[in-house]
């Protein structure tokens, strides 16, 4: 086991319909009006940002976001990552019931010097930190999406 590299996977069923939560996710910009943990985005061009990120531990993760792919149709927005951490993104959205679930999925290696030397202790909570993150994420997008 690679003590550096991180797989998650977050389901999200949401009350909306898959093109609208598509596009809510698609706008990688407006994240940080419903997702609290995204505190900043800077769009450096149409297919790259740069995101700093901050959950509920005391640091903050930089990465820049590069579109890999964008699907509409299929639902799928994939991203490769680069900087504090390395590896990809990957959203794909399909109907649920009467609404939407949103699938994440992410593979990364953390390149963050403290949180490579905090790797072995460290490993629980930051996956616990990922989900508060996650979980929030989806009770914002939930909201946003109610408010449409």
């Amino acid at each position: 086991m690679d003590l550096h590299r991180y797989r998650f996977r977050s389901l999200w069923p949401l009350a909306a319909p898959p093109a609208a939560v598509y596009a809510e996710l698609e706008r990688v910009e407006d994240y940080p009006r419903w997702w609290p943990q995204v505190r900043e985005v800077e769009r450096v061009d149409g297919a790259t940002a740069v995101l700093r990120i901050r959950s509920l531990l005391p640091y903050d993760l930089t990465v820049t976001v590069r579109e890999a792919r964008r699907d509409p149709r299929a639902g799928v927005l994939e991203t490769t990552m680069t900087g504090d951490l390395d590896g990809w993104a990957r959203w794909t959205v399909t109907a649920h019931g009467s609404g939407a679930l949103a699938r994440y999925d992410q593979l990364v290696d953390v390149n963050k010097p403290l949180l490579r030397h905090l790797a072995v202790p460290g490993r629980p909570v930051f996956r616990l930190n990922h989900r508060l993150m996650m979980r929030a994420g989806r009770r914002g997008l939930a909201l946003r999406l109610a408010a449409v």
